[in-house]
């Protein structure tokens, strides 16, 4: 593989003295993330029931989806959704197996519907699966080349699409901060602290020189907030507590600003009945939200793959966005001297996994260091280790142990 990797040191200004940067995260309970854990789950109940069955990942792809927002009547101590939300995954799947002359029936459907059901239920307190929202599939079996290309991958799995990935570390101060922050905003202790603020969470960061803008879309559950009086005071409690967490994290000034849109005089603020913008029109497609850093950075090289819903063991589109973010942050932690490192993975569709068709690791080293041959070797060394157990990253994703978006 090693005429595969292409290593080189790159000269430009490192993201953080840059005079602007901006970073974005949208949340648990915004429409693209629903619409991207929705087709992730599926992929991952389809996933466990092959094996559970038949010892091994059958053949499926389900990374197409579409959350069409519903309407909803929100007002202060209360509200009422009057059209459910309408969520619908669509993909490829092995559905039955034939042996000796024996069909056995997969449940894709029933897979599909409860897996979505079931992350809405265990992520959100005031959005109802059963009530708010009306769960729908189109997944049919697989093409007939590519349903034989991955039966053929036993040993070692073939790639089944020519895409890449792309990662980058380490993550700049206001990537860090706009990723905790969303994380803070919806974590179960500030939850217990402050009820009222709903899972759709939305953080914009913007760096000005030495300056940080945080703009924070929360929606507000209207049940809980009584009037404007007590909404004014949520907005107040989340810009404290998140002023609080930015002194954590970086030492220059943060401004903190929320529901920007609001207008106070003419009653318009961001309460919602079931803690999302979904409940009112706002729609979600697979593919829009985080990347697979869980941010979206447009000061940094990004894949625009989609890595929810494809299957967790040949497609490249998915594998080796997971493995850059891997390989990026062993090369930074272990490699001395590397200030940003990117990494891209291109995969070719029928060649084995463990053998792609081009690796770019293009370093940004610190003034005093030089990217000599001993660095080189060592940088291809945590390429090969980390392709030498690429099968692992499959059972990292079932697990939940490795975020993808």
């Amino acid at each position: 593989m090693s005429k595969n990797i292409i290593i080189e040191a790159i000269k430009s200004t490192p993201v953080e003295e840059m005079s602007t940067e901006i970073v974005e995260r949208k949340g648990l309970g915004h429409p693209d993330y629903i619409i991207d854990a929705s087709a992730e789950s599926v992929s991952i109940a389809l996933s466990k029931y092959y094996m559970k069955n038949f010892n091994t990942i059958l053949h499926h792809n389900v990374d197409k989806g579409l959350l069409v927002g519903g309407r909803a009547s929100p007002r202060f101590g209360g509200g009422t959704v009057d059209e459910p939300i309408y969520i619908i995954v669509a993909g490829r799947a092995v559905n039955e197996i034939v042996k000796d002359n024996e069909v056995t029936m997969i449940p894709v459907g029933y897979l599909a519907v409860n897996a979505i059901k079931d992350f809405i239920r265990r992520n959100f307190r005031f959005l109802n699966p059963d009530e708010h929202v009306i769960v729908d599939y189109k997944i049919r079996p697989g093409s007939a080349d590519l349903r034989k290309l991955f039966q053929l991958g036993v040993d070692v799995p073939l790639s089944n699409d020519t895409s890449f990935g792309v990662s980058f570390a380490p993550l700049t101060e206001t990537e860090r901060l706009v990723y905790e922050t969303e994380r803070f905003l919806n974590s179960r202790e500030f939850k217990k602290k402050v009820p009222e603020v709903g899972e759709d969470i939305k953080v914009m960061g913007l760096r000005r020189g030495k300056e940080i803008e945080l703009t924070i879309a929360a929606a507000i559950i209207s049940q809980l907030t009584p009037d404007m009086d007590h909404y004014i005071s949520v907005k107040e409690e989340i810009k404290r507590s998140v002023e609080d967490l930015a002194c954590k994290i970086t030492e220059l000034p943060v401004k903190v600003m929320v529901n920007t849109a609001d207008k106070i005089d003419a009653n318009l603020v961001y309460i919602t009945v079931t803690g999302t913008s979904a409940e009112s029109g706002d729609d979600g497609n697979t593919g829009r939200g985080n990347r697979v850093n869980g941010l979206i950075t447009p000061c940094r090289p990004m894949s625009m793959e989609a890595t929810a819903g494809k299957n967790p063991v040949s497609h490249v589109g998915k594998i080796y966005n997971v493995m850059a973010k891997i390989i990026a942050n062993k090369i930074y932690s272990e490699v001395k001297g590397i200030r940003e490192v990117y990494v891209k993975i291109l995969g070719q569709i029928g060649r084995p996994i463990t053998n792609p068709l081009h690796i770019s690791i293009e370093t940004l080293l610190h003034n005093d260091y030089k990217l000599t041959e001993s660095m080189k070797s060592d940088i291809e060394g945590i390429v090969w280790e980390q392709f030498s157990k690429i099968t692992e990253v499959t059972k990292l994703i079932l697990d939940g142990r490795i975020e993808i978006f």
